[in-house]
């Protein structure tokens, strides 16, 4: 089995190769480190912004950044804290952008379609709208959190960073990072709990059409006999 020092040694020596590559000017190279550490640079700008084309902007203008940016990358840190820190950078500058915008025009906000979802060849239509609906719950939940926890929650248990890692990419101390997290996943369980007890709240309501449907039927039945 290898050893962590080893794992960390071939990672940093793969991101060596592949930094020479994007700085040859190998675009296929760029477009490899990109699909490498989307997904962890999209839910770091998604916990900032709260957005999803926003994020995706976000995203877009720190890849720019960090290719500007390469040539003077030392690596003192891994490249994956350095991306993600332009890109925590980036969405706070959009964030700001945003908020002053907004101070600017009238915001007339519509509520974004949901998009159509074709269950025609899932086995199980009902469970995959289930889990769709328990993601966006969960999402939903995730972007309530506060701006100075979100990010944390997100690195930690989506990303799966440890403490000292999002320490170093946030630039924050350890002992911050765990008392937010701890605090994120907190407030989350108090958020969740509190749907799940509406939730049951309404779970085999009967009132409404049921309730109406089924008094109408006995009625008709009681008259049927007189």
């Amino acid at each position: 089995m290898l050893s962590a020092q080893t794992c960390t040694s071939e990672t940093r020596d793969a991101e060596s190769a592949l930094l020479e590559r994007i700085l040859a000017g190998d675009s296929a190279a760029f477009a490899e480190l990109m699909r490498r550490y989307n997904r962890r640079l999209y839910r770091v700008a998604r916990s900032v912004l709260r957005d999803d084309m926003e994020a995706e902007d976000a995203l877009q203008d720190a890849y720019l950044q960090a290719y500007r940016a390469l040539p003077g990358f030392r690596g003192q840190s891994s490249l994956a804290t350095w991306l993600t820190r332009i890109v925590v950078n980036a969405a706070l500058v959009h964030r700001r952008q945003s908020a002053r915008l907004a101070e600017l025009i009238e915001l007339r906000s519509e509520p974004s379609a949901e998009p159509i979802m074709d269950d025609s060849s899932s086995p199980n239509p009902e469970r995959a709208a289930l889990r769709a609906q328990t993601r966006r719950l969960i999402e939903a939940k995730i972007d309530g959190l506060p701006d100075a926890f979100r990010t944390v929650f997100v690195l930690r248990a989506l990303e799966e960073l440890s403490v000292e890692e999002t320490g170093e990419t946030l630039g924050i101390p350890e002992a911050t990072v765990r008392t937010r997290y701890f605090r994120a996943r907190a407030m989350l369980r108090e958020a969740l709990a509190s749907e799940i007890d509406m939730a049951f709240e309404e779970t085999f309501a009967f009132d409404g059409a049921r309730c109406d449907r089924i008094v109408q039927n006995v009625l008709r039945c009681l008259h049927s006999l007189t």
